[in-house]
């Protein structure tokens, strides 16, 4: 079953149990896939699908950053059940001590000596932790080890 079918399923199912917020989270899911496919104009694979959903997490996750900075838990709350319906459909986000394993090891094996390889680390990294780490968080982390080079 594909992902973007198990999302169906998922829908039928919430719509049955009544659980309206699930049903509005997913059926938002499927316009945005929907949308993607035509954008695309082919079918879309399940790599595709994740695409579409790694950018709506995204989006929840800058949203409830904002809503906090505004004071608006409501807001947070609401945002951060959208966000968990929606990491249940990606790969388990790697732990910051794995993203940091991941990062010293590329540094090491690149032989990075400072900030001025950003690039170079970045694109060995990326394609390792695609959809498992969020780029900022990565980014964060291979800038503080690159710092610590230079020092």
């Amino acid at each position: 079953m594909t992902i973007e079918e198990k999302i169906t399923e998922d829908v039928k199912t919430a719509m049955k149990a009544g659980d309206k917020l699930v049903v509005n989270t997913l059926r938002n899911l499927r316009a945005q896939i929907k949308d993607f496919r035509i954008e695309k104009q082919s079918d879309l694979t399940d790599e595709d699908v994740r695409k579409v959903l790694t950018s709506a997490a995204k989006k929840r996750r800058e949203s409830i950053e904002m809503y906090r900075q505004g004071n608006r838990q409501d807001l947070v709350d609401a945002e951060s059940a959208e966000l968990e319906i929606i990491q249940r459909y990606l790969p388990r986000q790697m732990s910051d001590e794995e993203v940091q394993a991941v990062v010293d090891e590329v540094i090491a094996s690149s032989g990075a000596t400072g900030e001025k390889d950003m690039g170079r680390v970045m694109g060995a990294i990326m394609p390792r932790v695609k959809g498992k780490a969020d780029g900022k968080v990565i980014q964060t982390k291979v800038r503080e080890a690159l710092a610590r080079l230079s020092q």
